[in-house]
């Protein structure tokens, strides 16, 4: 025969209140100094809302500057609402773990339609009883600390997942704005081969120089227009993936404004190392320690067995009296004391240790490898800028006129205009990629280099 404990009815109404008890609303991590003036999707408290913002994509300004493309992003893009309702899941694990466990409740009928003495219900005996559950070892405890650590990470995978997303969005934009500026430069040299080749054309028709030289011409100009369709091409790749990152399938905007010629002196890279702590994904793992500690302790105190108490009142119809009855269930712990799951959570915090470890020196490594690039960049724009740019333009704008004057040939002229196209290239190719090591950068340390 089972039997329950009977709980005073002011303890079991004040456990069913508990268990109706609305969950607090989240107190996201604080942001990392990076990009903490864009407002970023929170999910709402209410399981059954969408969020407070428009589910619909969002229609961009016609002429994109940096700020809205990361707005845009930081409010709208799917993946950093994906990680927003994680922490929304491991809230609610936080209030079910922190739940006791229901009391039962159980009625019981005996001796009933039986033979002689127990035909009908006349020797019958009924049975009310009640039983709970009672954790010893700070089992509730324990296990709501674990959740509560859950949670927290799921609040750093967001800052990391925010700050990708914003990392993301400046270089996709970078990489459009370089492009429109390679489609400018292309536009205005095929402008100049057009008017290079009508006024080598006039030349060969008033028979200064041979037809060949219409002909290079020509296979310049054509190849010219090639060029240029294909930075038409990437234009228009990089401008879908920009879009992308607000959640849009094609691009409403018609160009993006920047200044690419932005640049400033790196600062020392001993200046940077200290600031690795603020990276998410590094800053995360003291709580992924506090909660592999707090499995162990959860394995340690699943360890200790839980009682379970009953107490009720018996009616025995035969005699017409009742008597009250208790009992309490003790498992015995002669075999499974939880030993394999405490083992695997001491091996996990000592591997958890050693992943601490490996996780930052690779954020070392990729910061070393990206203040590499950065500092590259930097200098490779500065000296193009500073030492080759303005000669390589005056060298085809002097070519250009001793070739109409007769003192150069066609080779040389277009030998310049290679040149000139190839160091304005590279110039942009530069300035673009000091843009996007310095996204990766601060993504790295968590923090803008003008703070520094």
């Amino acid at each position: 025969m089972k039997s329950i404990f009977l709980l005073p009815w002011g303890l079991v109404l004040l456990l069913f209140a508990s268990g109706c008890s609305a969950s607090r609303d989240a107190a996201w991590s604080p942001p990392s100094p990076l990009a903490t003036d864009f407002p970023a999707y929170q999910s709402p408290v209410s399981p059954t809302s969408r969020g407070t913002l428009p589910q619909s994509t969002p229609t961009p300004p016609q002429r994109l500057a940096l700020s809205d493309a990361l707005e845009l992003a930081l409010l709208h893009n799917p993946t950093l609402q994906t990680f927003a309702w994680e922490i929304r899941v491991h809230e609610a694990r936080t209030l079910q773990a922190g739940l006791l466990s229901n009391p039962e409740i159980v009625y019981e009928l005996e001796n009933f339609g039986g033979g002689g003495p127990f035909a009908g219900q006349d020797g019958s005996e009924v049975t009310l009883s009640f039983s709970q559950l009672i954790e010893l070892g700070g089992d509730r405890h324990r296990r709501r600390r674990a959740t509560v650590a859950q949670q927290d990470l799921a609040r750093w995978d967001y800052e990391a997942v925010r700050l990708d997303v914003f990392t993301a969005t400046r270089q996709a934009f970078i990489d459009v704005l370089a492009s429109q500026q390679r489609l400018i430069l292309a536009d205005s040299l095929l402008a100049e081969a057009e008017r290079f080749y009508q006024s080598v054309e006039a030349r060969v028709e008033a028979g200064k120089v041979s037809a060949l030289e219409e002909q290079r011409a020509r296979i310049e100009l054509t190849t010219t227009a090639l060029r240029r369709a294909n930075l038409v091409r990437d234009l228009t790749l990089n401008r879908t993936r920009l879009a992308a990152m607000w959640g849009a399938t094609l691009p409403t905007f018609t160009q993006v404004e920047g200044n690419l010629r932005a640049i400033e002196a790196v600062p020392p890279y001993s200046e940077l190392t200290s600031f690795i702590a603020r990276n998410p994904d590094v800053a995360r793992w003291r709580d992924e320690m506090v909660l592999r500690q707090a499995q162990l302790s959860v394995a340690q105190a699943q360890g200790i067995p839980n009682p379970t108490v009953s107490f009720g009142t018996r009616h025995l119809r035969e005699l017409d009296t009742s008597a009250f009855l208790a009992s309490i269930t003790l498992p015995l712990p002669l075999f499974d004391r939880n030993q394999g799951a405490i083992r695997e959570a001491k091996y996990r915090l000592r591997q958890g240790e050693a992943a601490q470890q490996a996780l930052f020196l690779q954020a070392q490594e990729m910061l070393a490898g990206a203040y590499g690039r950065l500092t590259t960049a930097y200098e490779e724009a500065t000296a193009i800028q500073e030492n080759i740019l303005a000669a390589a333009q005056e060298n085809y704008e002097a070519t250009e006129e001793g070739y109409r004057e007769g003192k150069f040939d066609l080779l040389t002229v277009l030998d310049a205009r290679r040149t000139l196209f190839e160091v304005t290239n590279q110039y942009v190719h530069a300035l673009a990629a000091y843009h996007l090591a310095l996204a990766d950068v601060e993504r790295l340390i968590g923090t803008p280099l003008s703070d520094i």
